[in-house]
């Protein structure tokens, strides 16, 4: 399944590592690591002109979304109830 993470990205939920909101930001641990991953080149700000509500830790990738980390799980989770139910042997 993929997870649309606002604008026109879209990734593979197996690829998610880690969605976090952007207030974690503030803490000294995750401040240093965004710094290097953009020294790195790393960080792709999805929606440039909106400002960022989460980022989204992928296998090569750190994605700034103006979508929430309650909205990104909520779409997460909708997909994979539907899988559930479409192949359930439950009546």
């Amino acid at each position: 399944m993929f997870l649309h993470l606002g604008g026109s990205t879209v990734v593979s939920k197996r690829e998610i590592i880690a969605i976090l909101d952007v207030e974690t930001k503030k803490l000294p641990i995750t401040q240093e690591f965004l710094e290097i991953a953009t020294d790195e080149g790393f960080i792709k700000t999805i929606v440039p002109k909106e400002k960022a509500k989460s980022f989204i830790i992928t296998n090569d990738q750190i994605f700034l979304s103006p979508i929430s980390c309650t909205t990104l799980k909520k779409r997460s989770n909708s997909f994979s109830g539907i899988s559930e139910k479409v192949f359930s042997t439950e009546p």
